[in-house]
């Protein structure tokens, strides 16, 4: 059975693309079918997998949805592409930038995204989703689509704002659009521990949100090396797989996969 989770976080900077990344080449190395959907127009994540040129693709996430929204046939088969490190791609490019004002006149138009995921559903075990820093259309298109929500923080008071936030729009999306959504959990991201603040706010964070919503144990730490892999496309294990980030990368994929699909 197929888990489709959202990577969301309504600031940005927090690392959402890395985590995204990283994450699904953790799942294809033990053993997983997995796809990625790109669903942010600045197409990081897309680039961070490898695939060059985005910008001119023609069978990307905005095209599918134009044509759902104009009700032509579509084949999700013909909007994947496949990395070298046994991850399946939805690309995206800046197309999807302008892809709001058609979707709100469109008939059910929260679900134009769940539509590509029930054609793929049932041939992958994961489907992560690369969300955008803003709660738009083709963000609320995606938290109708899946499963649960990873959110990645960083250890700051203004990542600790943005997610009480995301958690009320998660609320909403859960109470009028999808009644099985639920939080997978957070994730503290680009954590540097040598510091008395951001221990600080680590603590508050688990001590604020543990006892509702699992806080994964893993922590993915700051890393120049971790930045360096979105400009050569390929994830962490590939670019510095004996390195912190790598193991830590390596701890949360675990984490994820004890809940099983």
């Amino acid at each position: 059975m197929c888990k489709v989770i959202a990577i969301a976080n309504q600031k940005g900077g927090v690392g959402k693309t890395a985590v995204a990344s990283n994450l699904s080449v953790g799942l294809a190395m033990n053993g997983k079918k997995v796809l990625v959907i790109d669903a942010d127009p600045q197409g990081n994540l897309t680039s961070s997998l490898g695939v060059d040129n985005a910008d001119e693709l023609e069978n990307t996430l905005a095209a599918f949805i134009e044509r759902e929204i104009n009700e032509e046939p579509t084949d999700a088969e013909e909007y994947i592409l496949h990395n070298d490190e046994g991850v399946d791609i939805m690309p995206c490019n800046i197309k999807l930038a302008g892809m709001d004002y058609m979707i709100m006149n469109a008939l059910s138009r929260e679900h134009l995204l769940d539509a590509f995921v029930s054609q793929v559903r049932d041939e992958y075990d994961y489907i992560l989703i690369d969300c955008s820093p803003s709660l738009n259309l083709v963000t609320i298109n995606v938290l109708t689509a899946v499963d649960s929500v990873i959110i990645p923080v960083e250890a700051s008071y203004l990542s600790m704002a943005g997610l009480q936030q995301l958690l009320g729009s998660i609320g909403s999306t859960k109470r009028k659009l999808n009644r099985k959504l639920d939080v997978e959990g957070i994730v503290i991201n680009k954590v540097n521990t040598r510091t008395n603040h951001e221990k600080d706010i680590i603590d508050k964070l688990r001590e604020a949100y543990g006892s509702q919503i699992k806080v994964f144990d893993t922590m993915i730490p700051e890393s120049v090396r971790a930045k360096e892999c979105t400009a050569y496309g390929i994830s962490i294990y590939k670019h510095d797989p004996r390195g912190k980030v790598a193991k830590a990368f390596e701890e949360l994929t675990k984490e994820v996969l004890a809940y099983g699909c």
